[in-house]
């Protein structure tokens, strides 16, 4: 299977009701993580690494931030004339509600065009919800090994509370035996799909037009599981750092856990490096004041005050006398003078004013929206 042969579809909007606090105004894919990063940038690197030339990113609403982000696809090397990145129009379709799971149906029967447009032999389906880095030219050998119908990536731990998980009975081959997508009643490990899938865009379509034709709604649900005994579905487990958010606590420890050297390894390599946007910017400056300890500091910070096991974005500003731990503080946000903040998410230009004193716990950090005055 030749890499350039595979079309990439990437869901932009899907599970946005996890994060529902930080999606208000911006896609999932659109959401920072890490510093610098994007979410939607982990599915968009990993299939530029592998090869792969086309991609194609299914939009529904409020995607303004991701197409300033993406723009025309320059940093992953997709501006091309032909082939590259293309952001699929918003659809809608009256009758289904905004779940994650609900929304696949009506934006692939929306963007089949697209598909068949392509010429591309298969199609390579992801979410953007989620943070990993695996070959997916593996993923591909697998597939065509294992001559599948419909291979699944998949991450054995406890299943992520999000509608529509598939749950999967896995063969010591990797044969797919059963998949369940009812809520789990124990918090016991399972092997559960990372919804990364790779199948003929033929099978795709015909999949598709099916489930639109009987009316059904749910991809994982009414597309996906009811065909594991008709056609060979196999798992292809991910190994090294993965993670999915399905909370806003979620999002907050897949931050924390950049902390560790080991995760930030098996992240962010040379051999498989993740992209993102890039900005000319100078670099962090420290004062005198200054005492780091144990964070990711972006360029263009300001410290002049205290930060412990946190995440500062691009342009943050420290003041004297401040004490910050346990956080993560977003793009532009400002933390004026003598002001103590732990465990506390800050979104994007949030002003934190002098002598105020913010607590949250590392089971239920405290979310500040988006250029928010505290």
């Amino acid at each position: 299977m030749r890499p350039n042969n595979v079309l990439g579809l990437i869901y932009s909007s899907s599970y946005e009701q996890a994060l529902n606090q930080m999606t208000a105004l911006r896609t999932i894919a659109s959401v920072p993580f890490g510093c610098r990063y994007r979410m939607i940038d982990f599915p968009l690197s990993n299939m530029v690494n592998a090869g792969m030339t086309q991609v194609g990113i299914i939009t529904k609403s409020n995607y303004r931030s991701l197409m300033d982000h993406i723009g025309a696809g320059r940093p992953w090397d997709l501006d091309r004339k032909r082939e590259g990145l293309f952001l699929l129009p918003p659809y809608s379709v009256s009758g289904l509600s905004d779940h994650g799971a609900d929304n696949k149906v009506a934006a692939l029967h929306s963007n089949m065009h697209f598909v068949n447009r392509s010429q591309k032999d298969y199609v390579l389906l992801t979410d953007a919800n989620s943070v990993y880095n695996f070959d997916f030219r593996d993923l591909m050998e697998f597939h065509e090994k294992k001559k599948a119908d419909i291979t699944i990536a998949y991450k054995n731990g406890i299943v992520p509370n999000l509608q529509g998980i598939m749950k999967l009975s896995v063969e010591k081959d990797g044969r797919v035996t059963k998949i369940k997508t009812a809520k789990s009643e124990n918090q016991s490990p399972e092997n559960y799909s990372f919804n990364i899938m790779i199948m003929k865009s033929s099978l795709l379509e015909d999949l598709i037009n099916e489930a639109h034709m009987k009316e059904r709604k749910h991809f994982s649900e009414d597309v996906i599981a009811p065909r594991a005994d008709d056609l060979k579905i196999f798992g292809y487990k991910i190994e090294g750092y993965s993670n999915m958010a399905s909370s806003l606590l979620d999002y907050y420890n897949m931050n924390m856990d950049l902390l560790q050297l080991k995760n930030r390894q098996q992240l962010f390599n040379r051999a498989n490096p993740i992209t993102t946007k890039v900005l000319d910017n100078i670099p962090a400056t420290y004062g005198l004041n200054a005492d780091v300890h144990n964070s990711l500091i972006a360029d263009g910070c300001k410290i002049n005050g205290i930060v412990e096991n946190s995440i500062l974005f691009r342009d943050v500003v420290v003041e004297e006398g401040v004490h910050i731990k346990n956080s993560i503080l977003m793009q532009g946000t400002i933390v004026r003078k003598n002001s103590n903040l732990n465990a506390v998410i800050a979104d994007k230009e949030v002003i934190i004013n002098e002598d105020r004193y913010l607590s949250g716990d590392a089971v239920f950090p405290v979310y500040i929206s988006k250029k928010a005055t505290v």
